[in-house]
């Protein structure tokens, strides 16, 4: 077996990973081995569990998520199964542990008062940025599919609106050349590209738009280029700043709508479709969290069915 270091192994990942990705992915990929992996492990030739483990925690001490986390882990083992499979190097299997209470945080979502004042505050004072937010607080978008939104994908007639791609702006690195790039792109999952039936509300707003807009132009700002969700981020800051709501990222809008969805009882399959997650697991951990009342009610239903 020849021993070559981790930076080498990852130098010839990345080549051969290249092909079979989307950009964003391997510039997701490039800033995870640039930022973490490499000044870490780039001089080593092997991954023993003890010095992945101390790893883990120093990244977690030094502020990163536990997902943060696991997502450079996920990226660690794809080297690592990459210099194997090249005889490079061991494999080693991690049983890796995380601190408690490193997860499992409480999402902040609009209350129902304030999702309602921005609902009609954005329909009494209209603009094609303001219609954004209305959008995605009536159908789940993230940031990266409403800024990519083309009239085209409104459907009045039928009352759909059709989610297929993305914008995002990617740093690139290649070699010591470092910058960013604007891209467009289909969603990260097949499950993204969806359907979703629009509200009457949202429908009324968008009925006499369809009438006179360019269906090839963006509906954000309603010309043929986007705006980049960075600038339709500080957008929204500013509005919610406006009109006094607690400050809430915009991801939070997408947690709001799903929110609300079971609040009202919605099945969590059809929440998991709308808002396009690759399984129903993802929906179940993030949103789907009983209270007393809920359990309780569970229960006196099982006991009911059985003394009928």
């Amino acid at each position: 077996m020849i021993h070559k270091t981790i930076r080498e192994i990852a130098a010839a990942w990345k080549e051969y990973k290249r092909p079979y990705v989307k950009q964003s992915t391997m510039a997701a990929y490039v800033l995870i081995l640039e930022n973490h992996i490499l000044p870490t492990f780039g001089e080593d030739n092997s991954l023993p569990e003890h010095s992945v483990q101390a790893f883990v925690l120093h990244k977690i001490e030094s502020g990163l998520s536990t997902k943060s986390v696991k997502d450079i882990l996920i990226v660690l083992k794809m080297v690592m199964k990459f210099g194997v499979k090249k005889e490079w190097m061991t494999y080693y299997e991690w049983d890796i542990k995380y601190p408690p209470n490193s997860e499992n945080k409480v999402l902040d979502v609009l209350s129902v008062s304030n999702h309602r004042k921005i609902l009609n505050h954005i329909q009494s004072h209209f603009t094609f940025m303001g219609l954004g937010i209305y959008i995605s607080l009536s159908t789940g978008l993230r940031i990266g599919e409403i800024c990519s939104l083309k009239w085209s994908d409104i459907n009045v007639t039928d009352g759909i609106l059709t989610v297929n791609r993305t914008i995002e702006r990617i740093y690139i690195i290649e070699g010591v050349k470092k910058y960013t790039e604007l891209v467009i792109n289909t969603p990260k999952t097949k499950n993204s590209c969806r359907e979703i039936p629009m509200n009457k509300e949202l429908l009324g707003m968008l009925k006499p738009l369809k009438k006179v807009v360019n269906d090839d132009y963006y509906i954000l700002t309603n010309d043929e280029r986007p705006i980049e969700p960075r600038t339709y981020r500080n957008y929204y800051k500013r509005l919610m700043e406006k009109l006094d709501i607690p400050k809430l990222k915009y991801h939070g809008l997408r947690h709001s709508f799903a929110t609300r969805c079971i609040e009202v009882g919605c099945d969590y399959k059809t929440v998991s479709v709308l808002l396009g997650h690759s399984n129903i697991s993802t929906t179940l951990n993030l949103y789907v969290h009983p209270n007393m009342e809920q359990k309780k009610r569970c229960i006196d239903k099982v006991f009911k069915s059985l003394v009928k």
